[in-house]
């Protein structure tokens, strides 16, 4: 994705100084207030100090790829500083340390440094949390849909599509995630997380009509930086591919699975990874394809977040500060109606 760079790749995925820390002395929260829950990007920095230095610094972050590098590389340059030159930190300082983010992206900086200053000034109040606005007024809502229902891609896939008795919602279920894929510049094998054969077959199927050379890697053109997928994630989607009579996986379930575990990886929201135009299309594709899924997630946890914390559950992590949905003070972060 555009903007990517290998350092911050690094740094985005660099979870030394992820989570949260018990009895910690400073607690410093940015965009987890009153009515920004859930609109805004929010970090949650906590630390302990030894002789007024920060001795081990934690990280939570709801956001993009960007403000977790920027967190990242603050965690990492605070943690030995002392508290004063911790406050001094600014998002200059972490720029530099990344390297360079996107212009359209330096607020990612900001909020990591001002929930940092926030951190550092619950030391002075006894550890009492310490909640603030982000100051740079940008407000993050759910991001919109990456494509229109007037793509050229998107249209000249649905116009190749099967006249036959397949479903209308898996054929623009799969034009829409092959539309967002073929914008990455990377092989569709990875960018989907499927094999060549699995692909062929996809193609044949749903869209026979299609040119593939359409979605031929243009090595002259930038190249979106390459992701891992988590095996987590996706062994536990396909723990939940239904089979038939003779326990082999039911096929379109398979690939769904397998894309999902790979769009999973990519930043943003999973549903506008998938290339939907609504956060409701991507439950209904897990109810009518993963329905043991779907039903797990009684709640209505958004599903990517839903994903990780049951492969973090699973490995005996901890994901969330609270042990009652209800009460937490995330909520609105983890569950959202299903609506554009």
């Amino acid at each position: 994705m555009q903007g990517y760079t290998d350092t911050i790749l690094k740094y985005a995925a660099d979870d030394t100084r992820t989570g949260m820390l018990e009895n910690a002395h400073g607690i410093g929260e940015v965009g987890l207030t009153g009515t920004e829950v859930g609109k805004r990007l929010a970090v949650r920095f906590t630390l302990t100090t030894q002789s007024s230095q920060i001795d081990k610094i934690r990280f939570q972050v709801f956001g993009c790829g960007f403000t977790i590098a920027a967190c990242a590389a603050v965690a990492e340059i605070a943690e030995g500083l002392t508290l004063a030159d911790a406050a001094r930190l600014n998002s200059g300082v972490i720029n530099k340390r990344l390297k360079g983010l996107p212009e359209e992206r330096n607020y990612c900086a900001e909020l990591a440094t001002e929930a940092l200053q926030a951190a550092v000034k619950s030391v002075d109040k006894h550890s009492a949390p310490v909640s603030l606005s982000f100051s740079s007024g940008t407000v993050i809502a759910d991001h919109g849909a990456r494509i229109r229902e007037d793509d050229s891609l998107y249209r000249e896939l649905l116009n190749s599509a099967a006249a036959t008795d397949l479903s209308d919602e898996d054929q623009q279920m799969f034009a829409g995630v092959l539309t967002v894929a073929g914008q990455e510049n990377l092989p569709l094998e990875q960018t989907l997380g499927m094999d060549e054969d699995s692909l062929s077959t996809l193609f044949d199927l749903y869209f026979p009509g299609f040119d593939r050379s359409a979605l031929i890697v243009d090595p002259t053109s930038d190249t979106t930086p390459s992701f891992e997928v988590s095996q987590d994630v996706l062994v536990l989607l396909l723990s939940h591919v239904p089979c038939d009579a003779t326990g082999g996986m039911y096929q379109t379930s398979e690939w769904l699975a397998r894309i999902i575990a790979a769009r999973a990886a990519r930043p943003g929201h999973l549903w506008t990874a998938m290339g939907f135009f609504k956060r409701q299309q991507l439950s209904e594709a897990i109810r009518r394809h993963l329905p043991t899924l779907a039903k797990a997630n009684s709640q209505g946890m958004r599903w990517k977040r839903y994903l990780f914390k049951r492969v973090c559950d699973m490995n005996g992590g901890v994901m969330c500060k609270s042990p009652n949905c209800g009460s937490c003070s995330d909520y609105s972060l983890c569950f959202a109606p299903d609506e554009n």
